[in-house]
């Protein structure tokens, strides 16, 4: 008998990064929704975490994922109480507001975006440091946990700027083009296990993040696509689809969520 939508995660140990908000508490409720036996929810934002997780009757974890022994100790404690972890959706990362502001700088004064030759190395580590370095600290260490069972799925969440570069967020596209490329060659080595990883690159998302950006800076990035800025429900609904056992024969995908801005 095929598995109905509503109960495709059913009895499930579930894993979400960045869940306080946004992307990844869209996707935490849609795990809960669709039979999940726990759903864990980690993020920075303490009260964000712990609203979601309430809601949803998850478990709250406050971890930094740029520190991989607070992602280590996360991991190890769903393990602990949970015996295993069947899918792990990361979808922590943040953007820069002051390349925002430059840009919308710009584009005000009409003079060209020049936010290279004022990124500091401490705007540059920041945005890498939760971006990329984070999607390495919880691939590592949730292959570590699915590997001995032999099964399991992660999400991991790139962007559509990897692909189309945003003019004036040189820091924020190469990150998630390390996404991208980590993620896939994360996937040929852990298919091997059976555990499938698959990342998601959306375009425009109105999310808390998202709320940030200038709003002459938003009215361009809306317009540059046929569907304005996605939902997070509708990311959520990718994501979940990928971690799901429909997507089992799909390993290594990067799956372009952004309104038919481009192809690749």
């Amino acid at each position: 008998m095929a598995t109905t939508l509503e109960h495709r995660f059913a009895g499930q140990v579930a894993l979400v990064t960045g869940g306080g908000s946004g992307i990844g508490a869209a996707v935490a409720h849609l795990l809960a929704a669709e039979g999940c036996a726990a759903v864990h929810v980690g993020d920075l934002n303490a009260e964000g975490v712990r609203t979601v997780a309430s809601v949803i009757k998850g478990v709250a974890h406050v971890v930094d994922v740029t520190d991989p022994r607070a992602v280590d100790a996360v991991v190890s404690s769903v393990l602990e109480s949970e015996g295993r972890i069947d899918v792990v959706i990361h979808t922590a990362g943040v953007d820069d507001p002051d390349a925002k502001a430059r840009i919308l700088e710009a584009q005000e004064s009409g003079e060209p975006v020049d936010v290279l030759t004022r990124l500091d190395d401490a705007a540059w580590r920041r945005v890498m440091a939760v971006n990329l370095d984070g999607t390495f600290h919880v691939l590592r260490a949730a292959v570590r946990a699915m590997r001995p069972r032999g099964r399991g799925a992660i999400v991991t969440v790139g962007s559509s700027a990897a692909f189309d570069t945003l003019t004036g967020y040189p820091h924020y596209a190469a990150s998630k083009a390390g996404v991208h490329a980590l993620s896939q060659a994360v996937a040929k080595e852990a298919i091997a296990f059976g555990i499938r990883v698959n990342t998601v690159a959306p375009g425009p998302v109105d999310t808390p993040m998202a709320a940030r950006t200038p709003d002459a800076v938003r009215q361009k990035m809306a317009e540059s696509g046929a569907s304005g800025y996605a939902t997070p429900e509708e990311l959520a609904d990718n994501i979940c689809y990928l971690a799901s056992p429909a997507a089992s024969n799909v390993v290594g995908a990067v799956l372009l969520s952004n309104g038919g801005r481009f192809t690749v």
